[in-house]
């Protein structure tokens, strides 16, 4: 038992955004309203009957999180959908126009829901638990005066080591600067390691940060990469919004201070020894020297 839920068009001036063809992103003013078109497809093989609502969301420093069942906030009372409830054959898809009509007196900033289309089965009064199967298209919605809010991230701290599990891991810091929330997909190139070998492209998922987070972009490889020094290039995008970052990593351990420091004491001691054997023949020498006189 499963459903399919989709954005069928993006609207014009979000053609080239690639999340703009999964999600509903959008700035508006308030008391404005938007249109989008979303097809609805039940992938079971048997007739079922799709429900249709909007729920809460939010974007904390975990990223993009759902409230529980169907939780409204702000955002899902501006929300009106054509048909609230479908009854599709197998592998039938139906089209439903949604729309969202911002208040007059709206709170200003981004705001965060889903559409949800679900699958219940028939009750049975014996069962105290229902399982049901939804699928969601999230709602980003930035609502204020003028354009839209800036986006924008930095990475940094680009850092590779090599897992107790002995899997390589690349990680990189990547901090939301902008105004908006990010959902950061990438890809992830190794060159000029040890005998020249290079490898990748990884892909790279840093998954959705909102405005002012930070969050770890982390990338796992393939466990026979061996040690040494890489060249990393790492590419993140969100939207139309792409940043680039390359620097030197080390798969593997390098030698810590303590074994240098082990490798000092060894030639100290070493030094030492042969100072004393040098003091002993000479102490040697000079009693036979005066035993002989």
């Amino acid at each position: 038992m499963s459903v399919g839920i989709r954005i069928v068009d993006a609207p014009v001036s979000r053609r080239d955004d690639e999340r703009a063809h999964r999600y509903i992103i959008d700035h508006v003013k308030p008391d404005q309203q938007i249109r989008r078109r979303i097809a609805v497809t039940n992938l079971s093989d048997t007739r079922r009957r799709v429900q249709l609502y909007p729920a809460a969301a939010a974007v904390r420093k975990d990223g993009f999180t759902f409230a529980p069942g169907r939780t409204g906030n702000e955002l899902t009372s501006w929300v009106t959908l054509e048909h609230s409830e479908l009854v599709l054959a197998p592998d039938e898809t139906a089209t439903v126009w949604t729309e969202i009509t911002v208040a007059n007196d709206a709170t200003g900033g981004e705001h965060y829901g889903v559409l949800w289309a679900e699958i219940s089965p028939q009750h049975d009064p014996s069962e105290q638990v229902r399982n049901a199967a939804r699928a969601g298209v999230r709602i980003y919605l930035s609502v204020g005066p003028g354009g839209a809010p800036r986006s924008d991230f930095h990475i940094k701290d680009l850092t590779g080591t090599r897992a107790a599990d002995g899997v390589p891991v690349v990680t990189a810091r990547v901090k939301n600067t902008g105004g908006r929330a990010l959902d950061l997909t990438g890809k992830l190139t190794l060159s000029d390691g040890p005998g020249g070998l290079s490898a990748g492209p990884f892909n790279v998922k840093a998954g959705t940060i909102g405005p002012g987070h930070s969050k770890l972009a982390k990338t796992t490889l393939n466990p026979r990469l061996p040690d040494g020094e890489w060249t990393a290039r790492l590419t993140l995008a969100s939207g139309l919004v792409t940043r680039e970052t390359t620097g030197r990593i080390t798969i593997g351990t390098k030698p810590t201070p303590q074994r240098e420091g082990n490798t000092q004491n060894a030639i100290l001691t070493v030094g030492s020894l042969v100072s004393v054997a040098a003091a002993l023949l000479a102490a040697y020498a000079y009693r036979r020297r005066n035993r002989f006189r």
